[in-house]
């Protein structure tokens, strides 16, 4: 546990949270400031930095634990999609690897949009990615 962290003192119910899942490596909760009905938060019990650093057998029962979770989701709230997502670095506010598992519904106006004036042609990407 790392004492400033947020996502520990959940996991240790130090601070309460709507637990929807938990076993001994990963715990999941809803996020109280959520983008769609259901939006949940999955996270590892024990404090790793971001994806990198957690090592592969923890991100597979996270993602065994989601795809159980989905189809829950679909059953109970009826959702017709997901997101998932995590971040490294820039634009990650916990530093405690989480994955943003957010079910996603018809006419939810979720929205994944970016500057179109700022971006490269995909060719330049590519050229750049494989040089």
């Amino acid at each position: 546990m790392h004492d400033n962290c947020l996502f520990c003192k959940i996991i240790n119910k130090e601070i309460p949270s709507e637990i929807i899942y938990e076993d001994e490596i990963v715990f999941v909760f809803l996020d109280i400031n959520p983008t769609t009905n259901g939006d949940t938060l999955v996270i590892p019990k024990k404090h790793y930095l971001d994806l990198f650093e957690t090592p592969a057998y923890v991100i597979t029962h996270m993602n065994k634990v989601m795809k159980k979770l989905y189809k829950v989701y679909q059953e109970k709230l009826n959702c017709q999609g997901l997101t998932i997502s995590t971040n490294k670095d820039y634009g990650q506010e916990i530093k405690h690897f989480h994955i943003h598992f957010i079910p996603r519904y018809e006419n939810d106006e979720v929205k994944h949009s970016s500057n179109k004036d700022i971006l490269k042609d995909i060719k330049e990407i590519k050229e750049m990615l494989t040089k």
